[in-house]
């Protein structure tokens, strides 16, 4: 996969793109990143890329020249990429939103400052917009280093073990499950003996029934975009009882 980000400040992603995953990534071989300065193609002496929006208004507005030309340019070494404008505006990120980017070749992420986006970027330029919650950044350069991390953790052979990312939360619909590991007693905190029993079959019953409790906990709303069996339902229907 190859990912570029159009940004105003390019050093922010010097970090992000050298450590973790993003570069265990391109140590691989399965992904490349670059960072460019879209100011680089504004016109004129002062390489000016935003302006005042027509009709009066506070805050300044980002030109559409120096965005489309840099696309343009973008767009020289491969076809048909994914062009993400990172916007509060946007639908809200998901891990299902991450799953459909992870099979594209190439994604362009555009990351505004200022008031916004002159409009003809959001309609003749970008295929996608993006916001990763109901909030405003300063710009949308954090917002790319979200999506492109969520991204990149599933390529194929990125990540150590190729049930992680399957097995994450939101992934299967549902929260994931508790995790434990050693010592089995921790000052007194035990770990289910489930977990300790050697039956696969029991301790894959256990997380199923631990993911859906956690979820309808913590974000019950996921359950209205999955089916549940009869017995799953009718387990929520007991909780709901005793609670």
């Amino acid at each position: 996969m190859k990912i570029d980000v159009l940004t105003l400040f390019p050093e922010m992603f010097e970090g992000v793109f050298s450590a973790s995953i993003m570069k265990k990534a391109a140590d691989k071989g399965k992904a490349t990143f670059r960072a460019v300065n879209f100011r680089d193609y504004a016109e004129g002496k002062h390489k000016v890329v935003d302006d005042y929006p027509y009709g009066g208004g506070a805050g300044m507005v980002l030109k559409p020249q120096p965005l489309f030309d840099a696309v343009d340019d973008l767009k020289k070494t491969a076809e048909n990429p994914r062009v993400i404008l990172m916007c509060p505006q946007g639908e809200r990120y998901t891990q299902q939103k991450a799953e459909e980017l992870s099979k594209e070749e190439h994604l362009i992420f555009l990351c505004g400052h200022y008031e916004g986006y002159d409009e003809r970027v959001r309609q003749h330029l970008v295929t996608d917009e993006i916001s990763i919650g109901d909030y405003v950044l300063t710009g949308g350069e954090l917002g790319a280093m979200v999506v492109a991390d969520s991204v990149v953790r599933l390529l194929p052979g990125v990540l150590g073990n190729e049930d992680s990312a399957v097995k994450d939360s939101f992934s299967s619909g549902l929260l994931e499950h508790p995790h434990y590991t050693r010592p089995a007693d921790f000052r007194g905190m035990k770990v289910p003996d489930v977990l300790l029993s050697g039956n696969h079959k029991h301790i894959d019953e256990w997380r199923r029934e631990e993911s859906l409790k956690r979820t309808w906990e913590r974000r019950p709303d996921l359950l209205e975009l999955i089916e549940l069996t009869k017995e799953e339902q009718q387990q929520i229907d007991s909780w709901k009882i005793r609670k």
